[in-house]
C-alpha cells in the first residue's frame, strides 16, 4: 500500500529550502511518476510571493487545504505555507494569526514539516545574500540586513516548537549539500 508523503518546507529565507526541495522532487516524482507524461509522482507548491504576511494570507492558505484534500493520496511538497504566515505577519505587520484549525486538517492528512536552518553567522548570510542576488536580482527590493534574517529564523523556531506537526530539523551549513536530501528521505522512510 502507498502512503503518500505530505511534506512542508519551511525556514527563513536564504535557508537553502528551495535547493533541497529540489532534491527530494528529483527522487520522488520519478519513482512515483505513473504516466510518463506529466510530472505526476509529486506535486511542488510554492506560493508565498506576495501572499505570506498579508491580509490574505490564511485564505489563500485555507483554499490549497482544499486542494490538498483533493490531492490527498499523491505525493505533496509545499514549499512555505502556516508557519510562514505567521512569521511573516508577525515581523511585517506586528499581526498574530492563528492556525490551530488548519494545523488540525493538516495534520489528519499526515502532513510533516521539514524545517530547514542556516548556522548563526552573519559572514554566512551575506554570502548566501549575494547568491540569491545573482539568481533574481529582484530580491533587492526586499533585502534586509543579515540580522534580520536571524530574528526570522527564531521566529521560525519558536512557533515550529509549538506545531502539533511532525518535523525535522535540518541545518544546510553549505550548498549543495546532498547528503541533507538522503537524511531527510530516510526520515520519510524512502532509504
Amino acid at each position: 500500500y502507498f502512503m503518500p508523503h505530505h511534506l512542508i518546507f519551511e525556514g527563513a529565507e536564504l535557508a537553502g529550502k528551495s535547493w533541497l526541495m529540489s532534491q527530494v522532487y528529483d527522487y520522488l516524482e520519478p519513482k512515483y511518476n505513473q504516466n510518463k507524461v506529466t510530472l505526476d509522482g509529486c506535486h511542488w507548491f510554492n506560493s508565498d510571493v506576495g501572499v505570506y504576511g498579508t491580509e490574505i494570507g490564511q485564505k489563500v492558505i485555507g483554499h490549497y487545504l482544499k486542494i490538498f484534500n483533493e490531492l490527498k493520496d499523491k505525493n505533496l511538497m509545499v514549499e512555505k505555507l502556516h508557519i510562514s504566515d505567521i512569521v511573516y505577519n508577525r515581523l511585517h505587520r506586528r499581526a498574530e494569526v492563528d492556525y490551530k484549525l488548519i494545523e488540525n486538517e493538516l495534520k489528519k492528512l499526515d502532513f510533516k514539516i521539514i524545517f530547514i536552518k542556516f548556522p548563526e553567522d552573519s559572514g554566512a548570510i551575506k554570502k548566501r545574500i549575494q547568491d540569491r542576488l545573482n539568481i533574481y536580482p529582484h530580491y533587492e527590493r526586499i533585502l534586509r540586513e543579515p540580522g534580520w534574517y536571524l530574528d526570522q529564523q527564531r521566529e521560525y523556531e519558536k512557533e515550529i516548537k509549538k506545531s502539533q506537526l511532525l518535523s525535522l530539523i535540518i541545518e544546510t551549513k553549505q550548498l549543495p549539500d546532498y547528503s541533507l536530501a538522503e537524511k531527510i528521505l530516510k526520515w520519510i522512510g524512502e532509504k
